[in-house]
């Protein structure tokens, strides 16, 4: 059983000088979460379009193949949802992501998984919040971000 798991994570056409790190840690009864990242976009609103804070989750792709604009990392899967939740309780359903600067630092902890389910699976960050309702990915927006979870 792995103790520790990390993926590295850049982004995509719309936003390619994203770069961070997500990092897994077995704890006791979960996995502490710690996230760091860079060249994250400015906060936005303009009519319905809002860029941040950021959608962030565990999806079940197993690659970060770019894409294009229109479909930006389209191998990346769908949310990691293995005991068939709703949404804002998917097993890989985590924090929005908020840019200060352009920068975030993270932590936080969760008990929906351990680091071996997740292996292989895909981190993927969006260009907006996630509303944790709406099926499958909570009117999170384009992917803008990914990283291969080893």
């Amino acid at each position: 059983m792995k103790k520790f798991a990390s993926a590295e994570i850049k982004g995509g056409t719309l936003y390619p000088d994203i770069k961070g790190v997500v990092y897994f840690y077995k704890t006791l009864g979960g996995v502490m979460v710690t996230v760091k990242m860079s060249g994250l976009p400015v906060f936005s609103r303009e009519n319905d379009k809002v860029i941040g804070p950021h959608g962030f989750h565990i999806h079940t792709g197993s690659n970060c193949d770019v894409g294009t604009n229109l479909d930006p990392f389209l191998n990346s899967g769908a949310h990691y949802n293995p005991n068939n939740q709703p949404h804002g309780n998917h097993a890989g359903d985590f924090p929005v992501i908020f840019s200060n600067n352009g920068y975030a630092t993270m932590s936080f902890f969760t008990n929906k998984f351990t680091i071996d389910e997740i292996i292989g699976k895909v981190v993927i960050l969006h260009e907006s919040p996630d509303d944790y309702r709406l099926e499958p990915s909570g009117n999170s927006g384009k992917k803008i971000a990914c990283g291969v979870i080893n």
